[in-house]
């Protein structure tokens, strides 16, 4: 049988490589899960992990908790802000370092503005939510090509630096407050987020529905009748790369110290803001104090998105001070703590939407519409906090200082350069299948150069 140089069968064309369709890691788990309670076997081809990272780069952190501020928030009333009749006098603008802030929409952010680098010279490719979103996330274009097969970020991540952990129980890349969402493309499912939606209460899925002790037979007996088959030759790698799964959906199942990382009580919750993101943020937290093997985390929050009333302090609306409010006591929070746990040095933290909005007077209804120009916020991670990277002019629609050495507007490929730098990832580095196509990790533009934003670090 034919095989690729990462092991796996090919057909005759020497295209399976390509061909291959992603599984999830949630799909993983529950196959997995379903596989060591007797109930079905299904082979998936294995894949070879590289033992390190293979980069000249000295990585800056450990970690990423990456949040999607899904919608795309006001640019011009949070990151870069810029006053004017639109601005609601409770925003209560205060300046920390010549960097204007507004405190009464995000106090507890404020008190982490030493640690954190405002960066306002970004602006995106599309002002279409799935579409900005997903570039985002992919760190390239959505329509093109390669990006039918294009991995996550954070998968990236997961297959270069979850093999440096052999003792890792939690998958490498993990997704919170959400079900659903990217996945690990081209590359092998072990690479695949794991995704949940904390509330408190424990990993509720890591629990059998007929008990431990059935299930402990029910693995038992597994192992029984398996037994031959993983010896096969027929099966060959296939039944064992599927024995590994299982092993590591066991290492999750009935474990107190995973459980744990999930399970937080009505206290915590309030401190985090009583909400899906809060509850997000205190189990990013406990993942990395744990330090259980997960390395890239992202956390979806939102919706930003506010065409109208943008500032309605309406019952039951979900305007920018509501959104923003629980932004604010999560992320603030989170930083607060990961700092009095000497965690946020080796921790990059980066909070973006896909997006900015328009600026100056609201529009018709109250609202804001679609931008391209955006800024985002960088912690943690030893950049140089306290300050801003990049200028827009005084509307806010437009860079007019870039503020980095690549002297243009920042793209979302920069940010995935950046990322992998920061954990020492070599972020030029291309897979090659035999046929000679190539998978670039950051897709080369000769016009734009993408390249990380080393300037967060001074």
């Amino acid at each position: 049988m034919l095989k690729n140089r990462f092991g796996l069968p090919l057909d005759s064309n020497g295209t399976q490589f390509w061909k291959r369709e992603p599984v999830s890691r949630r799909l993983m788990f529950r196959h997995a899960a379903a596989a060591i309670s007797g109930y079905f076997f299904l082979p998936v081809p294995g894949w070879q992990h590289p033992l390190q990272a293979q980069s000249a780069d000295a990585a800056k952190a450990k970690n990423v908790v990456f949040v999607l501020m899904r919608g795309g928030p006001s640019h011009i009333d949070t990151f870069d802000l810029k006053q004017g009749a639109w601005t609601p006098a409770n925003l209560d603008v205060q300046t920390y370092n010549n960097l204007k802030w507004p405190r009464g929409l995000m106090p507890k952010l404020a008190e982490q503005l030493n640690d954190a680098v405002l960066v306002r010279s970004m602006r995106a490719w599309a002002a279409v939510h799935g579409l900005a979103q997903q570039w985002m996330q992919l760190g390239r274009n959505p329509a093109s090509g390669s990006a039918r097969i294009a991995p996550h970020i954070g998968s990236v991540v997961s297959y270069e630096l979850a093999a440096q952990q052999k003792d890792a129980v939690l998958p490498a890349f993990i997704t919170l407050n959400t079900l659903s969402g990217i996945g690990n493309g081209f590359l092998p499912p072990e690479s695949a987020p794991f995704f949940a939606a904390p509330g408190g209460g424990g990993l509720t899925n890591s629990r059998h529905g007929d008990g431990q002790a059935r299930f402990d037979r029910r693995y038992e007996l597994l192992l029984e009748m398996d037994g031959p088959l993983r010896k096969s030759p027929e099966l060959g790698a296939a039944a064992f790369q599927t024995q590994s799964y299982n092993v590591a959906a066991r290492k999750m199942i009935y474990n107190d110290a995973i459980d744990r990382v999930f399970t937080f009580d009505a206290t915590e919750r309030a401190r985090y803001g009583n909400s899906g993101f809060g509850n997000s943020c205190i189990a990013a937290r406990n993942m990395l104090r744990a330090k259980a093997g997960a390395r890239f985390i992202q956390i979806i929050q939102g919706e930003w998105d506010h065409h109208d009333d943008i500032w309605t302090t309406a019952a039951g609306a979900q305007s920018h001070y509501v959104v923003g409010g629980q932004f604010d006591n999560g992320l603030g929070t989170l930083i607060q703590d990961l700092r009095n746990d000497g965690l946020l040095d080796s921790t990059l933290v980066i909070a973006m939407g896909e997006f900015g909005r328009t600026v100056g007077n609201l529009n018709g209804t109250r609202g804001r519409d679609h931008l391209l120009q955006q800024a985002i916020m960088v912690a943690g991670g030893g950049v140089r906090g306290g300050r801003a990277i990049g200028e827009s002019n005084a509307a806010g629609n437009a860079t007019i200082t870039p503020g980095w050495s690549g002297e243009r507007d920042i793209k979302p490929e920069d940010i995935e350069a950046t990322i992998y730098k920061a954990l020492g990832i070599d972020w030029q580095k291309t897979l090659e299948d035999p046929s000679g196509r190539r998978f670039e990790y950051v897709p080369r533009d000769d016009r734009y150069r993408y390249k990380p934003l080393d300037e967060l670090w001074g």
